[in-house]
């Protein structure tokens, strides 16, 4: 488990020319994460820093600033300099977020600007084994029968697990309860004890509770199967159209120079083809993803338009 605070990782001269034809970077860059130390966007953001680290020559340091879902840590990136030394770990809360919080200091859209998208997270659909339900159509079967007896855990409102979890609901046709908790770590360890009895998590943190026999995974929540969990189906075999996941990315505030943002898009699309990288990526149920700045913007608003329809749909508000 990481420390809070900053995690500094050694650079290596590496592609230091380059970095010299734009005099970028000549200090440590900062490296926000909006979440706490130890999660599985957490671990991203320190793969991709020290990458950064290697080829740019210089520090690249992830801060966690957790709190707010994700927005304390979203505007101090927001509010900072926009001379590409300070960077977000953007993540599927920051579009949530867009229609979750009727009042934002802030616009993510229009302030923060794309750099490249990294990955798309697993989440795994998992049930207490004394759930009776091998699969997806026999859960939805079982909770069609008992409406509003299902207590559906999270890590907190807004959150992927949540939304996923309410898209589930929203196209499956079924009623269960949302049980937020404090953090993925309680709400595991509630739905290995049945106090709750569904939860869509990420596979990287129930990946060992499910080898153990622990939870029983039922599908992935990703349009094809992940390489982690490769013998899961996925939901969409059971609910055509179904598709979740935790899209991850980096972003800077707007007004950062295009000769910035590029270089910054080549070297993180050059550690997305690096096979080393992408093992550590498999390990953490995260699909690849590579692109433009623009291609990032793309898949951005996307989202933020999925996500809204589904904060309509449950009628959640979050201040």
């Amino acid at each position: 488990m990481f420390a809070f605070g900053l995690f500094v990782i050694t650079g290596v001269m590496a592609s230091a020319g380059v970095a010299g034809a734009l005099d970028y970077p000549v200090r440590p860059v900062r490296v926000i994460a909006a979440n706490a130390a130890g999660s599985t966007v957490d671990f991203l953001a320190r793969l991709m820093a020290q990458w950064l680290s290697e080829r740019l020559g210089q520090q690249f340091l992830v801060e966690n600033r957790p709190g707010a879902g994700g927005n304390i840590g979203t505007e101090s990136v927001v509010r900072a300099t926009p001379d590409g030394y300070t960077l977000l770990l953007v993540t599927t809360s920051n579009m949530i977020n867009a229609s979750l919080y009727e009042h934002l200091n802030y616009n993510f859209i229009r302030d923060i600007a794309p750099v490249a998208a990294i990955g798309r997270g697993t989440l795994v659909m998992e049930v207490n084994p004394a759930v009776p339900a091998q699969n997806v159509a026999e859960f939805i079967a079982y909770a069609k029968t008992n409406p509003g007896r299902i207590n559906m855990a999270s890590g907190g409102n807004g959150t992927s697990p949540h939304v996923s979890g309410e898209l589930f609901k929203m196209m499956a046709g079924v009623n269960m309860v949302h049980v937020p908790y404090r953090g993925v770590s309680q709400a595991i360890t509630d739905l290995i004890g049945g106090q709750v009895q569904v939860m869509f998590d990420t596979t990287a943190a129930s990946i060992g509770y499910i080898r153990a026999g622990q939870l029983r995974p039922l599908a992935v929540t990703t349009a094809a199967r992940s390489p982690a969990l490769p013998g899961i189906p996925t939901i969409a075999d059971f609910v055509p159209g179904y598709e979740a996941s935790a899209l991850n990315g980096i972003g800077v505030p707007r007004g950062t120079s295009a000769e910035i943002i590029d270089l910054l898009n080549r070297e993180i699309n050059a550690g997305l083809a690096d096979p080393k990288l992408q093992a550590r990526f498999d390990d953490l149920g995260a699909m690849i993803l590579k692109g433009s700045p623009g291609d990032f913007a793309t898949l951005i608003a996307a989202e933020t338009e999925k996500w809204a329809k589904v904060v309509r749909f449950i009628g959640a508000r979050a201040e």
